[in-house]
């Protein structure tokens, strides 16, 4: 009796279970004109009003996305097919007051902007960011999902994505709602290549790049090899992969003209498309390697003001520039250690990491937390007016590298390195997957080196915008810093528009320039310098070519059409290069070497 009770009660949670399961279905009845029709059915529902809605935002994406704009003929019905009353709250938001706990909405999707963050419609080519694409009931996060994909006959039907298969090789689940909204999908004609690794706990990994590009197999499978040795590049930082929720991890791969360029992470796989018509360059790898390394870093190492996302606003967090930033320090760094990215080569790199700290008036006076705080304006967020983001805000992608780039170098005097910390930070907060803090990451950095160094690091450098001494810390590795453009005479970086009466000036000028201590600024038009009359840009640069740091020089302009004349004081350009000792005519010691190669060598071999 007992056991037969187990049995009954057993079929008894299996068949609630299944039944509290969210349904999707999916067709795409007008593919042609970039539309799919998409149903969603909730049951077992409390007898209150139940409240449907688009998403405001995206996983990776921290500034609001309206995708609720391309839903419509939106209908409600119950469990019996018959209507239900739908009310339209907000723009994206849908309610149903009276129901019998069962409810079926049904609306018609657009999506014609294939990338990380949209989605893109086509009879051969189906490629959906979850956000983008589905409608969802407020409240139900942990019920598990099903969806079904009624695919176009003219589409291959080659299905890639990180969501759990089923007997059906069209019908796919996910065990909540923020893991279902993690899961792009791609589907079409892809050239799906596999490898398998093994973790540091003996079990197997796979790993497979969906290719959607017009390449033969042949290249399909060399650029695999290629994305393979950036993979374990990037597993030697933290001496293993992360536990993949189903043993595998996948690269959705748009390299075509049809899709938008963009690169988007998630928790078991990345969506890439690059809009290009692809010949196997090794131009993208950086992107896979951005991405690939977030596996880690942002998808299980998790700030804390990102968990869980919230589907419904902008997500703002202070602490993108170690999310991001130390991302982007790496992504490059992994093609120098892949062998895709010759060490004469990457000095350009590191120039562009140097200046960003040196040169940008976002890292000169504003601190890298400031930087991540503005992601909800700046990340592909839309707006039509003009911003000031020259003189107040850099890219925590590129200012985080810059501090990673600095704290690599310094820990390396040190005994340690950037991955020896980053292994920490995976120890303490990944693995475990505990979401952190800015002040979490400093008392980590302290475990590594002393709190002593860690709280000086983080006062100076995170919460504070203090100079970097770049060309030190550099010249350890046989590197130096120098000037690129000395004693040459310079107004500031100015974008010029010509035209017969002078040349406007395009952009915001930049605080601590020469021609913004003097008072010009965007579309105001130079009309001549020295009295010479100027309309082409050539005609400004022949005119400073006169001049040395330091002069004066006089330059009519106009502003709002009244004539006005400004005394500019000439300056320096202040700008720098990275460049290997040895091509500079130093001496490349043995400790440098050492050094470079301990920094930039391959760490691991396959």
């Amino acid at each position: 009796m007992k056991t037969t009770t187990l049995l009954l009660l057993s079929f008894f949670l299996f068949h609630v279970s299944y039944a509290q399961t969210i349904r999707y279905d999916v067709s795409f009845p007008n593919a042609i004109h970039h539309e799919a029709r998409i149903s969603l059915t909730v049951s077992q529902l409390p007898k209150q009003t139940a409240t449907f809605r688009m998403s405001r935002s995206s996983p990776g994406r921290y500034a609001t996305h309206e995708f609720g704009k391309n839903v419509y003929n939106v209908t409600a019905v119950d469990e019996q097919n018959k209507p239900l009353t739908l009310v339209r709250t907000e723009g994206d938001v849908y309610t149903v007051p009276i129901h019998n706990g069962t409810i079926k909405i049904s609306y018609t999707l657009f999506g014609n902007h294939p990338d990380g963050t949209y989605l893109g419609i086509d009879p051969q080519s189906i490629h959906l960011n979850m956000p983008a694409t589905f409608l969802w009931i407020k409240g139900f996060d942990q019920r598990p999902i099903e969806v079904k994909f009624n695919v176009p006959s003219e589409n291959m039907g080659v299905v890639a994505t990180q969501l759990e298969p089923t007997a059906d090789r069209f019908t796919f689940t996910a065990p909540n709602f923020q893991y279902f909204m993690d899961s792009p999908t791609k589907i079409g004609k892809l050239a799906v290549k596999e490898w398998q690794r093994t973790n540091s706990d003996g079990k197997p990994i796979t790993f497979r790049v969906a290719l959607e590009a017009a390449v033969p197999d042949s290249t399909a499978d060399g650029f695999a090899k290629k994305i393979a040795r950036i993979v374990d590049q990037a597993k030697a930082v933290y001496g293993e992969f992360p536990q993949y929720d189903y043993g595998s991890y996948t690269f959705l791969a748009s390299l075509n003209p049809y899709v938008r360029g963009d690169g988007m992470e998630h928790r078991n796989s990345t969506m890439i498309a690059v809009p290009i018509a692809f010949t196997g360059p090794e131009r993208v790898l950086g992107v896979f390697a951005h991405e690939f390394f977030h596996c880690w870093n942002v998808e299980r190492i998790r700030p804390k003001t990102l968990e869980p996302f919230n589907f419904e606003k902008s997500n703002m967090s202070y602490e993108l520039w170690f999310a991001e930033g130390f991302t982007q320090y790496y992504g490059e760094l992994l093609l120098v250690r892949a062998g895709f990215t010759p060490i004469e080569d990457y000095t350009n790199t590191l120039s562009g990491i140097v200046y960003t700290k040196q040169q940008t008036p976002g890292a000169t006076h504003y601190s890298p937390i400031d930087a991540s705080s503005h992601a909800v304006f700046v990340d592909a967020g839309v707006s039509i007016d003009k911003n000031n983001y020259v003189n107040m805000f850099t890219s925590y992608y590129t200012y985080g590298a810059a501090v990673a780039l600095a704290l690599d170098l310094e820990l390396r005097q040190r005994n340690q390195s950037l991955d020896t910390y980053m292994q920490a930070v995976w120890k303490k907060f990944g693995k475990t997957e505990q979401p952190y803090t800015v002040d979490g990451l400093q008392t980590v950095l302290g475990s590594v080196t002393t709190p002593d160094f860690a709280r000086s690091f983080f006062s100076k450098y995170i919460y504070g915008h203090e100079a970097i001494d770049y060309a030190t810390l550099l010249a350890k590795a046989g590197l130096t810093l120098k000037k690129a453009q000395e004693g040459k005479a310079w107004l500031g970086n100015i974008r010029y528009n010509e035209t017969d009466k002078g040349l406007a000036i395009g952009a915001n000028t930049v605080r601590e320039t020469p021609i913004y201590k003097a008072g010009l600024d965007i579309d105001d038009v130079i009309t001549a310098v020295d009295d010479q009359a100027v309309t082409r840009t050539e005609a400004i640069q022949s005119a400073l070519a006169q001049h040395k740091p330091g002069d004066v020089i006089q330059v009519a302009y106009t502003h709002r059409g009244d004539p006005k004349t400004a005394s500019v004081t000439l300056a320096e350009n202040p700008a720098t290069s990275v460049q290997l000792y040895e091509k500079t005519g130093g001496a490349l010691t043995p400790d440098m070497q050492k050094f470079r190669d301990s920094w930039l060598a391959p760490k691991a071999v396959k």
